[in-house]
């Protein structure tokens, strides 16, 4: 790491601040300056707004993204990187980069990780990490073996009412618990004219809304009730043809061609066991007519209950079961001191964002990176995803439950 030696102290949920009150830079490259590159890329920007404490300074010095000559115009004019490239392989190459975030196209995060990690580059990777778990554990170990800090795009864990959540789960408030539903149900591929992208090819999305969506799901449910133990699973195909388009075609893109093959799943439901005997389900779809980003949870214990919607990101529903029979539910409005959500807003009821979910990830994984040890979601549990779709996968094959752990 450039810039002069710096002596770290742990500051509150494990930031850190340096004694000297001196920023070493962190020299950021972005490969894909889609949507999630371009928030990447906010991130990085803004999280020290947020976390004025953290000892490192990112800096966007590249961008590569073979899309169009625009996006690498917004990159400079908008965002500030000091320089663009057509070729990921020109960005990683560069001996001045510390830390790549990688946002393409499913189909390029194993090779880009690897090199990555290869070249000695810090990883921020989105979710699917890989197309297989065999992908996922192959980044992963690339990482490991260069001695660098990953963090995997598993957002969902960091809303304040998650985090409430998750304490009151540890703490025991409600008591043993029982059951847990994930749903992520969403309408992004609900109509059938829309063209079939990368997005519904085998080869180069790898999974559907399997790795889309369940992976997510199935992150958020093992963070908040612990580890899947075994699970059984089916799954569908509803709109089976679709018209070819382009590798990236916009999802409101319409198309009169030749119809060709959908090769991967649109919908998924499985029932889970989790160690402890906590049992669950996970729903999950991309073409849901009526349902944008209906993505939450319950968690049932027999002294009580929590909800979260993350339409309502701020709010979670809370039961305390004390007469069991006829118990009902309050809003709270997540507090400073709910999770993270102090450093954005000043007090409850005032709304966070997607967004802001990023900035807390990039903030985690700088942490990591200035302390040494591991903060937030890794390719550690990217890799614990993708096998969990896997044995999904599997079961919906073999009609049968499959043991994880």
């Amino acid at each position: 790491m450039p810039g002069a030696a710096s002596t770290f102290r742990p500051n509150r949920l494990g930031r850190v601040i340096t004694e000297d009150g001196d920023k070493q830079r962190l020299r950021v490259g972005v490969v894909g300056f889609g949507w999630m590159g371009q928030l990447h890329s906010r991130s990085y920007l803004r999280v020290g707004q947020h976390y004025p404490d953290l000892g490192l300074r990112p800096e966007l010095v590249a961008v590569a993204d073979s899309a169009s000559d625009d996006r690498l115009r917004r990159a400079v004019e908008a965002y500030g990187f000091a320089d663009t490239y057509t070729d990921w392989r020109e960005l990683i190459a560069r001996d001045d980069i510390d830390l790549v975030s990688i946002t393409a196209p499913n189909f390029l995060h194993h090779e880009v990780g690897i090199a990555a990690a290869r070249a000695g580059k810090h990883v921020w990777i989105e979710k699917p990490a890989g197309r297989s778990a065999a992908e996922t554990r192959e980044i992963r170990d690339a990482v490991a073996a260069a001695g660098r800090h990953s963090a995997a795009g598993f957002n969902y864990r960091h809303p304040p009412a998650v985090q409430l959540a998750k304490s009151m789960i540890e703490s025991g408030r409600l008591g043993t618990l029982e059951h847990i539903t994930v749903r992520l149900l969403a309408d992004y591929a609900a109509d059938p004219r829309a063209l079939l992208s990368w997005r519904f090819e085998q080869a180069r999305a790898g999974s559907g809304v399997l790795g889309d969506l369940v992976s997510h799901g199935v992150d958020l449910a093992r963070y908040l009730v612990g580890e899947i133990t075994e699970l059984i699973s089916d799954q569908a195909t509803f709109i089976p043809q679709r018209q070819r388009g382009a590798v990236t075609a916009d999802r409101s893109a319409h198309g009169t061609g030749p119809l060709a093959e959908v090769e991967n799943e649109d919908y998924t439901h499985a029932l889970l066991r989790f160690a402890g005997g906590v049992r669950g389900t996970l729903e999950s779809s991309r073409v849901a007519v009526g349902e944008q980003c209906t993505y939450g949870f319950e968690v049932h214990g027999d002294q009580g209950a929590v909800a979260w919607d993350f339409r309502r990101m701020g709010e979670l529903q809370i039961c305390r079961g004390d007469d069991y029979v006829d118990a009902g539910y309050v809003t709270h409005f997540v507090r400073p001191g709910d999770g993270e959500l102090g450093s954005f807003q000043p007090g409850s009821g005032v709304a966070m964002s997607f967004d802001d979910l990023k900035v807390i990830e990039a903030a985690q994984l700088i942490t990591a990176i200035a302390t040494g040890r591991a903060v937030g979601p890794t390719l550690d549990d990217a890799v614990i995803a993708a096998e969990a779709v896997e044995a999904m996968q599997t079961s919906a094959l073999e009609r049968r439950w499959i043991t994880l752990c």
